[in-house]
């Protein structure tokens, strides 16, 4: 076939998948184009513009650590910064930043468009064209809605909510891919002409108020953090430190529940209007009311949506009632009785993948060459999209290169977790990331990303020659600072510490850092003394309140591998039993139609699956040990038949 044009990888749809997808490529030497129905929306935040929360913003640190954009963007344009959790363990602090919309979108186009090897298409790609191949199909390039063809080594399929997506506001329903924009009709349909086992979907979203018709003063203040976190290791100070806006918390009324109970008929999700499954942690305003009809009252979150915009994002108030309902509910929120609503919440259905169709490299198995990342997969959330996106973005970029693939263990990323969660079990339901969701988290923190996940971004060419050295040096830096704290003996401690502590004269620095009642923040002033390289030659560094942010995150991750040693430990052991349990690979060629004891509906699930390893099929849900046990011993049987047969001359 003639083509109009020739990429090495083509990128469909630029929401927060498809820009990390195009960059990776990109960055790797290949020549890509990213296509969006609308320059003008790259990188929309169609929802909440924050980055991060509970388990999301390690995702976004992973997505940094592999060479990515979203933390650095974030970065940029954060107008409030949170770390979360942080009266828990260092296993589960997670940062957040309420973020500019508007700027979040320009940043995001200004760094796509200054990337080399990339160029930014405006266009609807309308089918994709497959051929058939001596093995499989094979996905050779995009058909465009106005006739032209692109050929692409390798296709990456992105389009968020706008597969046939249905917007649903009360009785109201028409199509779109989100407010104000058309659906992707033609490219959903040309994807279930191929055969790929899909469902739909519902998310939703709140309404956005009027600022300046708020009153403010009847609101609890949630101020962001004196000393942010940030979410690029390659971020020495966010932009707005200094310049952060608080959001509000407010709750909802009798009042507000008596409304939503006497019209929660008229709401699509209970009128039968949607038959679609929404995401069951981050429910409508009206779920809550009907699921929870004992709880007196709800948080609401009143969030910022930019410096240059009055708009207000109502968190926790996502509703599909009808437009005349959710003003009645606005209005019974003390402090909203006079809030002007600027635009209506609404809910959308959309086409999803079954995630079981992917490889671990999220290549679907049907179809050669033709990749899924983000909301298409069953996913929810920027961050979840973004981290998917990288990954399809490498493993693309690999697969035109004809390199191996990467692709990581579940013990090593959240982003493993997703992936091996989403191809072993699938979803039902738009899926989230939880701390929960990781065996072996207190190894996966937001401070160890970079180790667990730099090299591999090295490897395949995302990370420059300068970030490598400066991540070398951090290395070095924290390892002769745990080095420092587990040889040295404690002569003395400043006065305020030896007053709380006792006499430790003579005992490590580390063990006295074991202590619970101990923090390296108190150890700083003799630890500048003994290794001040370590501090730089920053005068700020005088105390514990003045460390810069960098300094003050590497103390705290040289904290954390002190303190929490053996349980570390503890974890690796556990780590390498369940390694072991991956390592017995099942051959591609093993028929599980051919072991005796094994039921359908288990020989249909591992059919579908086609797990890797040993440890893969135990995580298919209904798949028991006793399966697997059964899985593993004809292994051997037909791996002695193959070797016998291949052994036997031919006459």
């Amino acid at each position: 076939m003639q083509f109009t044009e020739q990429y090495d990888v083509v990128v469909v749809g630029a929401g927060h998948a498809g820009c990390d997808a195009a960059m990776a490529a990109a960055r790797m030497g290949l020549r890509t184009a990213l296509y969006t129905l609308n320059v003008d929306l790259i990188a929309q935040m169609s929802c909440n513009p924050a980055v991060g929360g509970i388990a999301k913003g390690h995702l976004v640190r992973e997505v940094d650590a592999l060479g990515g954009i979203m933390g650095e963007i974030t970065d940029a344009v954060g107008i409030q910064f949170r770390l979360l959790n942080t009266s828990r363990g260092p296993a589960v602090w997670s940062p957040r930043a309420q973020c500019d919309k508007q700027a979040y979108r320009l940043k995001m186009r200004e760094v796509l468009e200054s990337q080399a090897n990339l160029k930014i298409k405006q266009a609807e790609v309308a089918d994709l064209i497959v051929e058939p191949s001596s093995s499989s199909r094979v996905c050779r390039g995009i058909k465009l809605r106005d006739g032209r063809t692109v050929g692409a080594d390798a296709i990456i399929i992105t389009t968020g909510t706008f597969l046939n997506g249905l917007i649903h506001c009360g009785e109201q329903q028409y199509p779109a891919g989100r407010s104000g924009e058309p659906p992707s009709v033609l490219l959903g349909e040309g994807l279930k002409r191929l055969g790929l086992r899909g469902c739909r979907l519902k998310t939703g979203t709140p309404p956005r108020l009027d600022g300046r018709t708020i009153d403010w003063s009847r609101f609890q203040l949630q101020p962001g953090d004196a000393d942010p976190t940030p979410f690029s290791f390659r971020t020495k100070r966010v932009a707005h430190a200094d310049s952060q806006v608080p959001c509000y918390i407010a709750y909802t009324t009798d009042e507000t529940h008596r409304i939503i109970r006497e019209n929660v008929h008229r709401s699509p999700m209970y009128s039968g209007q949607i038959t679609s499954i929404g995401p069951r942690y981050c429910p409508s305003i009206e779920d809550k009311i009907v699921k929870f009809p004992d709880k007196e009252t709800h948080q609401l979150f009143l969030e910022p949506e930019g410096l240059n915009t009055h708009e207000i994002y109502v968190n926790g108030m996502s509703t599909s009632l009808p437009i005349e309902v959710q003003l009645a509910i606005i209005k019974s929120v003390p402090g909203l009785e006079n809030a002007e609503m600027l635009r209506p919440g609404y809910a959308i259905e959309y086409d999803s993948i079954d995630p079981t169709e992917l490889e671990r490299t999220l290549e679907t198995k049907q179809i050669a060459r033709l990749f899924l990342a983000g909301q298409i997969n069953g996913t929810s959330g920027y961050e979840e999209a973004a981290c998917q996106g990288i990954m399809a973005g490498i493993n693309a970029g690999l697969k035109v290169k004809c390199e191996a693939p990467l692709t990581l263990d579940r013990t090593e990323a959240y982003t493993a977790i997703l992936i091996d969660d989403l191809i072993s079990k699938g979803t039902n339901e738009p899926y989230r990331m939880f701390t929960s969701r990781a065996e072996f988290r207190l190894h996966l923190r937001i401070d160890n990303a970079d180790r667990r996940l730099t090299p591999h971004g090295r490897r395949v060419g995302l990370i420059s020659d300068s970030d490598w050295a400066e991540f070398l040096a951090k290395q070095e830096r924290l390892a002769g600072l745990k080095q420092l704290l587990e040889t040295a003996r404690v002569n003395t401690l400043p006065a305020d510490l030896g007053a709380k502590i006792g006499n430790v004269a003579g005992t490590t620095f580390a063990q006295v850092l074991k202590r619970p009642e101990v923090t390296i923040e108190d150890l700083v002033p003799v630890l500048r003394d003994m290794m001040p390289s370590f501090f730089g030659s920053d005068d700020t560094c005088v105390s514990a309140q003045g460390l810069s942010s960098q300094v003050r995150n590497e103390l705290k991750s040289v904290e954390t591998e002190i303190k929490y040693a053996g349980y570390l430990d503890q974890q690796q052991r556990a780590i390498e039993r369940l390694k072991k349990a991956e390592q017995r690979n099942i051959p591609d060629w093993f028929d599980y139609r051919s072991v005796s004891g094994l039921s359908r509906e288990m020989q249909e699930k591992l059919e579908r699956v086609r797990p890797r390893t040993l440890g893969h099929a135990n995580r298919i849900p209904g798949v028991t040990p006793a399966a697997v046990s059964l899985v593993n011993v004809y292994i051997e049987i037909q791996a002695r038949r193959q070797h016998q047969a291949a052994s036997i001359p031919a006459d």
